[in-house]
């Protein structure tokens, strides 16, 4: 018996997307095997509708579709927030955090199933393989793991669909206009199609969750969002579950522009792509966060903080999440949360969110420190002992090259930019 058919269920991470329907039955053709669909609803919206009667007209024996907007909100994307990871100086990391919730729960379908088997939709190049497998072996090892983007003879667009004609399967996509999409509560990315060529203005019809800065009203907004030990909490004085923190400033940044982002990434598996990101709540998020912690923060701490969160978004974007080192950063920006409360005020207009104010009770910043006018705290003659001090080890290697030389280093002449009569 081959390994193909060792398999007897599998549970299928399934978004109804042309990748994972077509998935459906080339798994059971190819390993003969029961098929399970799991979705997780993590704030697809319309996405979501009949997906289950498509999963099983598809030859799924049954479909979970379940809704994790919660869990997601608060167990994935507060605390990469709270970081403030961001990926090569733009991604907020919307789709990467999702995966490891996707994967967690396609485990445990699989273990009720008693299923032997998970299977997912990535491909070979792209990074969600990773996120997907390395979840189930950090908490199921002995499950196996199906990639049929690794096995299968399909290798465009194109051959999915002509599949999934011939076994009837119903798609959405079409050879004409097609992009690659994830859509959750935070954010919805865009690939494929014009995008292959990052010289190609993206179409504005492409845009899903904001308006073009120049459609945006003619008015700008105020905003105020409100932070409770480096969590949201309320959006213009309205206090909201983290539900309806998100469905409030998606709607309010998304009606001014705000959030959008064009980006070539470096993928883990070694290839630069090229996509567009629509993260308009979220993109405010991080913005009042670190307005906050730039009052609360002392200067060591933040400065350490800002590399924790470069590793950070590394972690989550090669799908590290559940790993010892990810949970020892957590610990350590858990204690930096403790002072993060605090209300930032935006000025929002055309596609901008221009910070015009912060407070916070535990703000460090105190006008009477850093006035120009006399005050009682601040000795401007200390100073001089302290620039001494701080410039010691320039004054010693200056001193050294002059008794050597005659001169300090920075003083010598580069020769290697004259050039020889």
């Amino acid at each position: 018996m081959s390994v193909r058919h060792q398999i007897k269920k599998c549970v299928l991470a399934y978004s109804g997307g042309l990748d994972t329907s077509v998935i459906v039955p080339w798994l059971r053709e190819n390993y003969g095997c029961e098929v399970v669909c799991f979705t997780a609803d993590l704030g697809q919206a319309e996405e979501l509708s009949g997906l289950e009667a498509k999963a099983i007209a598809s030859g799924a024996s049954k479909c979970y579709v379940e809704d994790l907007r919660l869990e997601f909100l608060n167990d994935f994307v507060f605390p990469t927030l709270r970081a403030g990871a961001i990926y090569e100086r733009k991604y907020l990391l919307g789709t990467s955090f999702a995966r490891p919730l996707i994967a967690k729960r396609m485990v445990e379908v699989a273990e009720a199933e008693g299923a032997d088997a998970v299977a997912h939709g990535a491909t070979g190049k792209g990074n969600d393989q990773v996120r997907f497998e390395l979840t189930v072996m950090a908490l199921n090892p002995r499950l196996r793991i199906i990639a049929p983007w690794r096995e299968w003879e399909i290798r465009s667009r194109k051959d999915a669909l002509e599949y999934a004609a011939k076994h009837n399967v119903p798609v959405t996509a079409t050879e004409k206009s097609i992009y690659s999409r994830d859509r959750n509560f935070w954010h919805i990315s865009h690939e494929g199609g014009l995008l292959e060529n990052p010289w190609l203005e993206p179409e504005e019809a492409m845009h899903q969750l904001s308006v073009a800065p120049e459609q945006a009203p003619d008015q700008p907004e105020y905003l105020e969002i409100d932070f409770k030990q480096g969590l949201p909490v309320r959006v213009n004085g309205v206090a909201h579950g983290p539900l309806g923190i998100m469905e409030a400033l998606n709607a309010i940044g998304g009606r001014h522009g705000i959030g959008r982002v064009d980006l070539v990434e470096n993928r883990l598996v070694g290839i630069k792509s090229h996509g567009v990101y629509e993260t308009p709540g979220g993109t405010l998020l991080y913005l009042a966060h670190q307005a906050i912690e730039e009052l609360v923060l002392d200067r060591e701490t933040l400065h350490y903080k800002l590399q924790v969160a470069l590793k950070y978004a590394d972690l989550v974007y090669n799908g590290q999440w559940f790993t010892p080192l990810r949970e020892a950063l957590d610990a350590f920006v858990n204690v930096t949360q403790h002072n993060v409360s605090g209300r930032a005020r935006f000025k929002l207009y055309k596609g901008q969110a221009i910070l015009v104010g912060r407070q916070s009770p535990h703000s460090l910043y105190r006008e009477d420190y850093a006035t120009f006018d006399q005050d009682d705290v601040y000795n401007q003659q200390d100073a001089e002992g302290f620039i001494k001090l701080f410039g010691l080890p320039l004054k010693v290697q200056a001193m050294i090259d002059i008794e050597g030389s005659g001169v300090s280093k920075y003083r010598q002449p580069d020769f290697s930019q004259f050039k020889r009569d």
